[in-house]
């Protein structure tokens, strides 16, 4: 039997000079187990505990029966407190595929894991808003007046200089062909129709997915890990009710706004262009008169109205998502821009086959 006398100090100074010569006398031939007397032991660091843990799984590895006598209460529960650490990090640490069918299998559970949580967000936050409609006196009105100031006045700068730029390349790059046509008249009707039907709520969702998606996420993630979601879901308070419905209510108010306004400026842009090949503003006009039809901003408005509702939502889902590190609230804001722009892509590749099939 091994009898270890635990000094009243374990740091990490005493670790360090003791560690090996105390794994090696544990392993030497004969040893039948260990006892550790902690009956000194009075201060116990982190090295401390990685000491004794270490120790413990030593004997574990080895067979030998290990006891530990006169170890202080305090000592004990901080040296479980960290072995659940251990284990929790082991458990969740990734490991590396042993080649593509699990890799492949582990990425697809991984979607069908987050897709289904991602219904499960949007059913409890549409169950909110339910609620709220029966009980309209506890929405915070206010609350959604600030984000609304922060999603839409706060961002008609890039809004203004993305669609004006867009509109004027799109009327330059559209003269090319219809230059060689003679038909430089219908560069002011492709403008129109792309930015109204097509450009102008994508572009602005995106911008959207990077600046308040991200900033949602952000925001929501340094709560989590604050523990300040917690302590509302301690108070009973939910957190989707309290945090998420005012930001969502709130993008979705300012995107068709945004949005219009982005085709505004994009039609400046491109009206811009259009004069400079020498036509008057007043045949730019009327081209925009006849070709963009009131479905066409009908259309465009209702991809602004979800692309608004996706972006906030899934901005706030990141956020809420966030694990309890530092790192996990830029993954969250990472996650959340990528998953946003994801979501507008193949949300208006929906909208485009049902437009079709409507004759819109």
């Amino acid at each position: 039997m091994a009898h270890i006398r635990l000094p009243a100090k374990l740091d990490t100074d005493s670790v360090g000079r003791s560690w090996d010569r105390v794994f090696q006398f544990i392993k030497a031939p004969g040893i039948s187990g260990v006892e550790l007397d902690a009956s000194r032991l009075e201060f116990c660091d982190t090295a401390g505990l990685s000491f004794l843990s270490s120790l413990k799984n030593q004997a574990v590895t080895h067979q030998l029966p290990m006891t530990m006598k006169g170890l202080s209460g305090e000592i004990a529960s901080r040296l479980s407190t960290f072995e659940d650490f251990l284990a929790t990090e082991r458990l969740e640490r990734p490991t590396q595929p042993s080649n593509i069918f699990i890799s492949t299998g582990k990425s697809l559970h991984h979607l069908a894991k987050d897709f289904q949580e991602q219904i499960m967000f949007l059913g409890e936050l549409l169950l909110h808003f339910a609620s709220t409609i029966r009980n309209p006196g506890s929405f915070p009105v206010s609350e959604v007046w600030r984000l609304a100031e922060k999603v839409g006045v706060q961002a008609l700068g890039i809004v203004s200089l993305i669609s004006f730029l867009i509109g004027l390349i799109m009327a330059f790059q559209s003269a090319i062909t219809m230059k060689l046509f003679g038909a430089e008249l219908y560069v002011a009707d492709l403008v129109g129709i792309s930015l109204v039907r097509e450009l102008g709520p994508l572009m602005t969702a995106i911008l959207l997915a990077g600046r308040t998606g991200a900033a949602f996420a952000a925001e929501l993630g340094t709560m989590k890990v604050n523990e300040e979601i917690d302590a509302l879901t301690t108070m009973g308070l939910k957190p989707v009710k309290f945090l998420v419905m005012s930001r969502v209510t709130a993008t979705v108010l300012m995107a068709p706004v945004l949005t219009a306004y982005a085709d505004l400026m994009g039609l400046v842009g491109g009206g811009v262009v259009f004069c400079s090949f020498g036509f008057p503003l007043v045949t730019y006009m009327h081209e925009l008169d006849v070709a963009i039809k009131v479905v066409d901003y009908v259309g465009g408005t209702a991809k602004a109205f979800v692309f608004g509702f996706l972006v906030a939502a899934i901005g706030c889902l990141r956020g809420l998502q966030t694990r309890n590190s530092a790192s996990s609230v830029g993954e969250s804001t990472t996650s959340a821009v990528v998953s946003g722009i994801v979501l507008i892509v193949v949300a208006d590749g929906i909208f485009s086959v049902v437009y079709y099939y409507l004759g819109i």
